[in-house]
């Protein structure tokens, strides 16, 4: 014990020569349109090449180094400007800054006196968020992941109207009731169960249709296609909110919560947020916007009309590493109250950490307003960007998604063989591709089974090949589509425009 237990000099050299790598392996080529987006190996292959035992001795700083290459080499690229596969993509150098420090900085925001830089970075940034939202004051936290901030408003709606529950727990409750569209995130059925409300408590509500035109039938003119143009919108009807509301209670059931959805995962679209918080008025309930997606929209003059009425929600959550390029993982849990709700919900108290005769003001020692106890600084990424770009800068980012997607949507209509499945409202643009073999045949037996395959085999030629990656569900009665994501700013028009070749390429003989 006389001398310490690691080299400090050996472990630099050894973070030098990895950072070198990171620099060139996990930013350079992974931002690189020139490369793969993917080097995709089988499981058993791939376990072999990692050669992931761990074993009773370690090894050399040469095989280290490698294995870190491996890591990147054989890993997903996400930053890629074709990297479409999910709600985020593409790598912010401000934001990876800030991911490397607070890496580094190796603490959690629970108190000030041992995070005291990050503590009051977390206070400015949701101060901020909460500003974009409309509020003047209130109150929240980081959380890990939309689905937990989902949650974390679930229990605190609980607790306000039902606050012995948090010592006496659901036993002697009523039969609380949830309410949620048909389009919401799967978080609220999950927290439902989480909490120990159940599942069955939750309350689907409809959503509104239309009837979309189909697409170029190879003419360049628009014309409807009765088999495709499916009724389709995905926005919470809010009249259908209040028949669910005296449904339960006709049931015997207590209606608690209702969660509005601002940027639905599939869709992209926006309940009417004014509407329903008329109806929760009426009734007394907790309005929670699920706008982990859709937040991001409030940064730009021009788009932030779709959450109109956010405001006058009870929480939010909103999702910055999606849509702003942030990086995994950053998700605000936003609260209207200013009361001490969350701290009264959620804080126990513990001696060890939460002392109160601390030499300064222990208001900032804010970790036991959140059920975990270790925490991310998710924060100061945020923070970091943001000084780097400022608001117009981050609003300008969404609006370039916006303008890529309509561009898209421009492109898809035009060309034979691609059907929207409805008209995007934000940047979630759905669509199916329809092989030369299938096209005319919509009426015929099987056409939508057989249609239900080709986005999966298109799908899996592109990810063996390396050269993109998009997503693609069914949804409800509707075979499975692609859903194309633009996130990434780096993105141009010539990868929006080889994004349609490729699926049309890897698409045309089936």
């Amino acid at each position: 014990l006389d001398d310490p237990g690691l080299d400090n000099v050996a472990g630099e050299e050894f973070l030098q020569e990895v950072l070198q790598i990171l620099l060139e392996e996990g930013v350079r080529k992974s931002t690189d349109v020139t490369q793969k987006v993917c080097d995709w190996k089988e499981p058993g292959e791939l376990r072999e090449l990692l050669d992931l035992e761990l074993r009773s001795d370690g090894e050399g700083r040469e095989r280290l180094l490698q294995r870190c290459r491996d890591v990147l080499r054989l890993s997903v690229r996400t930053g890629h400007p074709r990297f479409f596969n999910q709600l985020f993509s593409g790598l912010d150098h401000h934001a990876l800054a800030g991911r490397f420090l607070t890496e580094t900085l190796n603490t959690s925001p629970y108190t000030y006196e041992v995070a005291p830089v990050l503590v009051l970075m977390e206070e400015q940034v949701l101060a901020k968020l909460r500003e974009l939202v409309g509020w003047s004051s209130g109150d929240g936290i980081f959380a890990p992941g939309g689905s937990m901030s989902n949650m974390l408003a679930m229990n605190v709606a609980r607790f306000r109207r039902f606050p012995e529950s948090r010592s006496r727990g659901n036993w002697d409750l009523p039969r609380l009731a949830l309410f949620a569209s048909q389009e919401s995130h799967y978080s609220i059925q999950k927290g439902a169960a989480f909490l120990g409300i159940g599942m069955d408590n939750v309350h689907l509500v409809r959503t509104d249709e239309r009837w979309v035109l189909g697409g170029s039938q190879g003419s360049g003119s628009r014309s409807v296609s009765p088999s495709l143009s499916l009724p389709l919108r995905g926005k919470m009807i809010p009249e259908e909110l209040e028949k669910e509301i005296q449904r339960v209670k006709a049931e015997g059931s207590e209606p608690l919560f209702v969660c509005a959805t601002s940027g639905t995962t599939v869709l992209g679209a926006f309940d009417p947020l004014g509407a329903i918080a008329d109806v929760c008025a009426r009734h007394g309930l907790w309005l929670h916007v699920d706008a982990a997606w859709g937040g991001s929209a409030l940064l730009s003059p021009q788009l932030r009309h779709l959450l109109a009425g956010i405001h006058r929600s009870d929480s939010v959550t909103w999702n910055p590493h999606k849509l702003l390029m942030v990086g995994l993982q950053c998700s605000a849990f936003l609260l209207r109250d200013s009361s001490g709700l969350l701290q009264r919900c959620h804080g126990v108290g513990a001696s060890y950490l939460f002392q109160r005769d601390k030499f300064y003001n222990v208001s900032l020692d804010t970790g036991d307003k959140s059920p975990q106890c270790g925490r991310r600084a998710d924060g100061l990424k945020l923070w970091i960007l943001w000084k780097a770009v400022g608001s117009r800068g981050l609003g300008w980012r969404v609006e370039r998604a916006f303008a890529a997607t309509r561009y898209l949507l421009e492109q898809v209509k035009r060309r034979e063989g691609f059907q929207l499945v409805m008209e995007p409202e934000f940047i979630n643009l759905c669509f199916w591709f329809i092989p030369p073999s299938l096209r005319g045949q919509e009426s015929s037996p099987g056409f939508w089974d057989k249609l239900g395959k080709v986005a999966p085999a298109i799908k899996e030629k592109m990810i063996r090949r390396g050269s993109m990656m998009v997503g693609y569900q069914p949804h409800g009665s509707r075979v499975n589509f692609f859903r194309q994501i633009v996130t990434n700013p780096a993105v141009t028009r010539q990868d929006l425009d080889f994004f349609l070749d490729e699926i049309q390429e890897l698409g045309w003989d089936l």
